[in-house]
């Protein structure tokens, strides 16, 4: 009888190494193994990926590389609308699985699979990311999640791998870390409580550097083009030169605390110097090109979109409305961002653009006024305040 084919998301971890091996030899699939690189593999941690799949047993192995993509479909929106969970998480994880379901679900489709697996436990936010996108875009396809489904424990998992002659190394780092190009997680038992910050040695990108330096950042459409005056063909060539220079200072350090998707209070930790820099710099260029009622529409939405995007709602038709919206937003956007790097944090000295609508050709704030006079602003703060004294007058009492 012809096996059937299940295509597993693959890690390299404990639980997805688990995975293809009681897929194998307990349920008797063929086993497709697939990694999709959102920007946390080197090519030679690729090279190693593959081997460990193939000692595992799997009948087929395919690292994906997503990276352009997950930017185009993703990450450049979370710029747009300089998202921040929560004002302060730039949904490093919640994206890329996202990116990484779909592109699991295209190779099932194109395998012909019978069904999926993934490695996630029952108690986080993953889960209902990979199912919610499986039932989506292939609902004919059975879901296999052992490690959910039987509530396995750590020791169970490398129990079960020994006893199948598979050795790896089974030593529990102290911290989990999940890198991507838009952030790395880091998870320990400090962000188990509500109380303890990471020690310094918890985050992956240690200081090198202590003295100040000088970053330039251009933007064509919001959209960063270049960096130092270096131009990338593709954004994601930028980010990551931007995540080189200022993670060198340990920028970027933060603890997110947020609601799960289950309905739990969350607390992770993440590094996210590219990300954190970009957005802000986007942000002070926009405040220069953007008119007030755009901002305050952008802020709305972008709201929104973060929320649905980090609920596992990126298929839903109102995200490419959003997207369209924030598209047509950034026709402006273009320009220079100044910064200078420090430890741990970073100053914005300013912008120079085109689009600039800070000219001083309509005046200086507080200075002087060449687009109106003294008896215009008289005019127009009677009839604003119109209204006013009408509701304060008839309600003196």
């Amino acid at each position: 009888m012809e096996k059937k084919k299940v295509v597993l998301a693959f890690s390299g971890g404990l639980d997805t190494s688990y995975c293809a091996k009681y897929l194998s030899e307990t349920l008797g699939y063929e086993v497709y193994a697939v990694t999709v690189n959102t920007g946390g593999f080197s090519k030679e941690e690729e090279k190693e990926l593959e081997k460990k799949a193939f000692n595992l047993g799997v009948k087929e192995y395919r690292c994906v590389d997503a990276q352009e993509d997950y930017y185009n479909s993703c990450v450049k929106y979370l710029i747009f609308g300089n998202v921040l969970k929560n004002n302060t998480y730039p949904l490093s994880v919640s994206a890329e699985r996202t990116v990484q379901a779909q592109e699991i679900a295209k190779y099932a489709i194109e395998t012909g699979a019978d069904a999926i697996a993934h490695g996630s436990t029952g108690a986080g936010n993953d889960q209902v990311r990979f199912d919610l996108i499986f039932q989506v875009m292939c609902p004919e396809k059975e879901i296999i999640t052992p490690i959910r489904d039987m509530s396995l424990s750590r020791e169970e998992e490398i129990e079960f791998l020994k006893s199948h002659g598979y050795e790896m190394e089974f030593h529990k780092a102290q911290y989990s870390v999940n890198k991507g190009l838009w952030g790395t997680s880091v998870g320990g038992k400090e962000t188990l409580t509500s109380r303890n910050y990471l020690p310094e040695e918890a985050f992956p990108s240690q200081i090198k550097e202590t003295q100040p330096s000088e970053l330039e950042i251009e933007f064509k459409n919001g959209e960063v083009v270049a960096v130092n005056g270096e131009y990338f063909k593709h954004p994601v060539y930028a980010i990551q030169k931007i995540e080189e220079l200022a993670s060198a200072y340990g920028i970027g350090r933060d603890i997110h605390v947020g609601d799960t998707i289950v309905g739990i209070k969350g607390r992770v930790g993440f590094e996210a110097a590219a990300a954190s820099v970009i957005i802000k710099a986007h942000h002070l260029l926009e405040k220069h090109t953007l008119s007030k009622y755009q901002q305050m529409m952008k802020s709305q939405l972008s709201d929104w979109y973060g929320n649905w995007l980090h609920e596992a709602l990126f298929l839903d038709p109102v995200m490419r409305n959003i997207e369209s919206f924030l598209n047509d937003s950034q026709q402006t956007v273009s320009g220079k961002v100044f910064v200078t790097l420090h430890p741990y944090r970073f100053v914005l000295n300013g912008i120079e653009s085109a689009h600039d609508l800070m000219s001083d050709k309509f005046g200086s704030y507080g200075e002087a006024n060449r687009a109106w006079t003294g008896e215009d602003v008289k005019g127009y703060t009677k009839i604003v305040s119109n209204s006013l004294n009408i509701y304060h007058q008839i309600n003196s009492k």
